[in-house]
């Protein structure tokens, strides 16, 4: 397929370019702002589709808002919650180890690539998580209830699954494609060979790193396994169809948050490595920034189905803070809460994969292909139930399931016949809740500055924490 990519200094050039030129009622429609997270004001998203309240729904869910962290187990955040399935003790080539306690900051990433997917996994025996740098020291780690004070609390409050996989045995590139898409296309790890690619915008120095159909770099290739297991090299573009394209083709609006191609971050836009989505009017239309969310939310101008991958440094990526993380997810819960959105909105929040970070409970197998390693899922609505822990089998897809049942769409792949759809942790009979919004917590340094050194970790440790190029206009997150 043919296709003009957008540069990547100009991402998302025709929501710029429609609010300084919009006229007549669309124009009013548009720029009719109100007061922003930060006190400013600002304009509101303008809307490619119909009206969220319009849509005839099964549900009384009008919004839904999918938002997926990364690199985080079950048991490492959930491990010692009441009634779920956790644990604090795990197994070490076969010997019990309890999970420590694991620091704010990591010292630097864990293994978990398709290769340590495997090796941990150890043929179903879930005790292999101690290898590389920092697995012998973290990979059998957890959270305690204090140290994760908003995720405890939506998991007493609304729904806690304990029975959700990632989609794949392996990292984030293939379980992003199925957050979108229902499918991994058969990718089983993440894109080999990708460079950064260095541009120049108006005397800036930008750096820019992607893993779709805009990845810069020589024999870049994706490994693919078929039904019969074998193996081959796949481009990093995959013609998939996307529930963004069956909302389209419905006039029904949409949004894929992200950072813009020169944050750390964007190689998680699912919707870049699709070509029937990237480098096309919809990609215009709805691959909005991420730093633009707060300010969209605060506008109560969120379309009826939006996914969200944040920044690197505020996405639960270890080493990076879990702390900040939380409190950017609270600002996004917090925000809905407090605007007309909330009464009919559902927020489902994940992490991608598990990091390399211990779990107990074995992958199960779905029509010969292994899920991943389980991963949470919260799911925060006025009509949730409270402190319902859900222990039916989910993966990613079920959100998009959920999406499907309440918007009548046709389901893109098999999976969302083997998975369930979330309904039943709904209470739909009843008045929708009261919003409960949370307080920051204070993390201390900035999300922005990684540290060298950290009071919990051992003194003679040596950290090796990611370098990223100079990022100005930070954003107060």
């Amino acid at each position: 397929m043919a296709m003009k990519p957008p540069s990547p200094q100009s991402r998302y050039v025709t929501r710029r370019r429609f609010l300084r030129t919009a006229s007549g009622a669309l124009a009013t429609l548009a720029l009719a702002g109100c007061t922003g997270p930060r006190g400013v004001f600002a304009p509101a998203r303008p809307s490619f589709g119909r009206r969220p309240e319009s849509i005839d729904t099964r549900w009384p869910i009008k919004r839904v808002v999918y938002v997926m962290l990364e690199n985080r187990s079950f048991d490492h955040l959930f491990g010692r919650f009441p009634g779920a399935n956790g644990t604090s003790v795990g197994l070490e080539l076969g010997r019990e180890r309890p999970l420590v306690r694991c620091p704010d900051w990591l010292p630097g990433d864990l293994p978990h690539d398709r290769a340590a997917a495997m090796a941990q996994l150890n043929d179903g025996a879930m005790d292999n998580f101690g290898f590389g740098a920092f697995g012998p020291m973290y990979g059998y780690s957890q959270f305690a209830p204090e140290d994760i004070p908003s995720y405890w609390h939506w998991a007493e409050n609304y729904v806690l699954s304990d029975n959700h996989f990632a989609s794949m045995l392996g990292p984030s590139y293939p379980n992003h494609l199925f957050f979108v898409s229902g499918s991994g296309g058969g990718a089983i790890d993440n894109p080999e060979n990708t460079m950064v690619k260095h541009v120049t915008v108006d005397g800036q120095k930008l750096h820019f790193k992607s893993w779709g159909c805009d990845a810069y770099g020589e024999d870049m290739f994706v490994l693919v396994e078929d039904d019969h297991g074998n193996v081959s090299k796949h481009s990093t573009c995959f013609e998939l169809p996307t529930v963004g394209e069956q909302l389209s083709e419905r006039e029904i609006d949409w949004a894929s948050y992200s950072p813009e191609p020169h944050q750390p971050g964007y190689i998680w836009q699912g919707y870049s490595a699709i070509p029937g989505v990237y480098g096309t009017e919809l990609w215009d239309a709805h691959a909005p920034p991420v730093d633009d969310l707060l300010m969209d939310i605060g506008t109560g101008s969120l379309p009826s189905v939006t996914w969200v991958v944040p920044r690197w440094q505020l996405s639960d990526h270890p080493p990076a803070s879990t702390c900040h993380a939380m409190n950017w997810v609270t600002r996004i819960v917090n925000g809905v809460m407090e605007s007309p959105m909330w009464e009919h909105t559902a927020i489902f929040i994940t992490w991608d994969e598990w990091g390399g970070l211990y779990d107990h409970v074995e992958p199960p197998v779905l029509n010969g292909k292994r899920l991943g390693f389980r991963v949470p899922m919260l799911v925060i609505s006025p009509y949730a139930k409270r402190g319902y822990v859900d222990d039916g089998l989910a993966d990613f897809v079920s959100p998009l399931r959920f999406v499907a049942d309440n918007w009548d769409l046709p389901y893109l792949t098999e999976r969302y016949e083997q998975v369930h759809n979330y309904e039943h942790v709904f209470s739909f009979d009843r008045r929708p809740r009261r919003p409960d919004p949370l307080p920051l917590v204070d993390c201390g340094d900035s999300p922005w500055v990684f540290p060298q050194e950290h009071e919990e970790w051992p003194t003679d440790i040596e950290p090796k924490m990611p370098t990223f190029p100079e990022e100005r206009d930070l954003p107060d997150y």
